[in-house]
C-alpha cells in the first residue's frame, strides 16, 4: 500500500509542478557558491523536460488524487492497527500460556 501512496503522491506532485513550474535551479545562489558547484547545476531545459506539459485536466484531477491518497492512508492505518491488535493478542496469549505457541502457529486464530 505504501507503494501505491507514493505513486499517487508523485502524480499530485507532477500535476502541481506542471501547472506551477519551479524557478530555475541555482540562479539565486550562483555567485555565492564555488565555481565548480555552480557549473554542476543541471540546465533548466534538462529539468523542464521531466515535467508534464501543463494540462488543466491534471489540475482538476488534484481533488480526486488527494481523496484517493486519503483513502489509501485510511486503509494503511487500518492494516497497521489490525496488525498491532493481532500482535498484542498473540503476546497476551503467549504470556498467559507459554506452551501454547505451537497451537498458535498451527492454524488461524480463534476469536474469543
Amino acid at each position: 500500500m505504501g507503494w501505491w501512496r507514493r505513486l499517487v503522491r508523485a502524480r499530485i506532485d507532477l500535476a502541481v509542478a506542471g501547472a506551477a513550474r519551479p524557478d530555475p535551479l541555482g540562479e539565486d545562489v550562483a555567485f555565492q557558491l564555488p565555481l565548480d558547484v555552480s557549473l554542476a547545476v543541471p540546465q533548466m531545459g534538462e529539468l523542464v523536460r521531466l515535467l508534464p506539459d501543463p494540462a488543466p485536466a491534471d489540475v482538476a484531477e488534484l481533488d480526486r488524487l488527494r481523496a484517493l491518497d486519503d483513502r489509501l492512508a485510511s486503509y494503511e492505518r487500518g492494516v497497521t492497527d489490525a496488525l498491532a491488535r493481532a500482535t498484542d493478542s498473540l503476546i497476551s496469549r503467549l504470556a498467559d500460556d507459554p506452551t501454547s505457541g505451537g497451537d498458535l502457529l498451527a492454524g488461524p486464530p480463534t476469536r474469543r
